[in-house]
C-alpha cells in the first residue's frame, strides 16, 4: 500500500529559491514556512508590509537558520507585478519554485487599478503576468517549476469571453466571479504545461481543500454560508494541512507536469494531498488556449 504523503517527504532544498505569493497568513505562510525549514531561501511575496514582516518574524523564529526575505507586490496592479519581477531577476539569477497562492474571494464588485473584475483580476491575471515577466528565471533553471493554487469552486465556474469581467457589474455575484477565476487559475495551469512540454520546468495545480484562513472571512456574511457554518468547521484543515496540497504540488520528484493535487478526502475538502481530476470545464483546451490570448492581451505580457 502507498504511503500517503506528508511534509516529511519534503526534500532537502538547499541552494533552492522560492516565491510565495500571499504569504503573509493562512496557506501561503504555512507553505512558505516549510520551504524555508527544508533549506530553501523563500520570498515572501505579499501586499501588505506590517502582515508580512510578521510573517517573515514567525519564519525566523521557527525555523531556525531560514533563509527568507520579503518583496512587496500586489497582484491587483500591473504595474506593482512589473516592479516585483524587476527587483527579483536584479537580485536573483534562478527561479526553482513560483508558488502564485495569494488571491480575494467573494468580494463585492469592483476593479483592479488596471481595470479588470477584481477576481479574475487578481487572481488569474496578477499571476499570469507574473509567470511571464519570470518566466525566463524558471527556464535558466534546472528542475523548476510553477504551482497555481485554484479551488474546487472551479468546478462551479463557466468562462464567458463575451465578457469575461462582467463588465459594469453586469450579471455579477461574488461566488461565480470567484468560481470563474479558479477556473481560470486551472486552465492557465494545464496551458502552461504544453507550453513547457519540451523543458525541464513544470506546472502543477493545487487545491489546498477546506481551511480556516483569512481568505474566506468574507463567506461569513452570506446566509447560506452561515447556516452551514458547523458543517464548514467540521469539514474544515487547519492551514498547516491546507498547505499539504500545495507544498506536494511544489516538491513531489514522482509528478511530471499536468496534475491536480487536492485533499483525498470527502468532497476534497480535507485528507492527505492526492492526485485528483479536475471538471470538466478545467480540460477543455480550447478555452484554455483562448484563455491565454485574452490574457496577453490584457495584461501586455507574452510568453517567449
Amino acid at each position: 500500500m502507498k504511503r500517503k504523503w506528508t511534509t516529511a517527504h519534503i526534500p532537502d532544498l538547499s541552494g533552492a529559491v522560492a516565491i510565495v505569493t500571499g504569504a503573509s497568513s493562512g496557506i501561503g505562510l504555512e507553505t512558505a514556512k516549510e520551504l524555508a525549514r527544508a533549506g530553501a531561501r523563500v520570498v515572501l511575496a505579499c501586499r501588505d508590509v506590517g502582515r508580512a514582516r510578521v510573517a517573515l518574524e514567525s519564519i525566523r523564529s521557527e525555523c531556525g537558520g531560514a533563509h527568507a526575505e520579503f518583496l512587496r507586490i500586489d497582484l491587483a496592479s500591473l504595474a506593482s507585478v512589473h516592479h516585483f519581477a524587476g527587483v527579483f531577476c536584479e537580485r536573483f539569477n534562478r527561479l526553482d519554485l513560483l508558488v502564485s497562492n495569494a488571491g480575494v474571494m467573494l468580494v463585492p464588485y469592483g476593479v483592479t487599478q488596471d481595470g479588470f473584475e477584481r477576481h479574475l483580476g487578481t487572481n488569474h491575471l496578477g499571476h499570469f503576468a507574473l509567470t511571464g515577466l519570470l518566466i525566463d528565471r524558471l527556464l535558466a533553471t534546472s528542475g523548476s517549476r510553477v504551482v497555481t493554487v485554484t479551488s474546487a469552486a472551479h468546478r462551479f465556474g463557466r468562462l464567458d469571453f463575451d465578457d469575461p469581467m462582467f463588465a459594469g457589474g453586469r450579471g455579477y455575484s461574488a461566488f461565480r466571479a470567484y468560481a470563474r477565476s479558479k477556473l481560470a487559475n486551472l486552465l492557465f495551469a494545464q496551458e502552461l504545461q504544453r507550453r513547457l512540454c519540451e523543458t525541464e520546468t513544470i506546472s502543477v495545480a493545487a487545491h489546498p481543500g477546506g481551511a480556516a484562513t483569512d481568505l474566506g472571512r468574507r463567506a461569513t456574511e452570506r446566509p447560506f454560508y452561515r447556516m452551514c457554518l458547523p458543517l464548514f468547521e467540521r469539514l474544515s484543515q487547519t492551514p498547516a494541512e491546507g498547505a499539504r496540497s500545495v507544498l506536494r504540488a511544489a516538491v513531489d520528484p514522482a509528478l511530471t507536469g499536468g496534475e491536480l493535487i487536492a485533499p483525498g478526502g470527502f468532497l476534497g475538502m480535507r485528507g492527505p494531498p492526492t492526485v485528483v481530476r479536475p471538471g470538466r470545464r478545467a480540460t477543455h483546451e480550447t478555452a484554455a488556449r483562448r484563455l491565454w490570448g485574452i490574457s496577453e492581451e490584457l495584461t501586455d505580457v507574452r510568453f517567449p
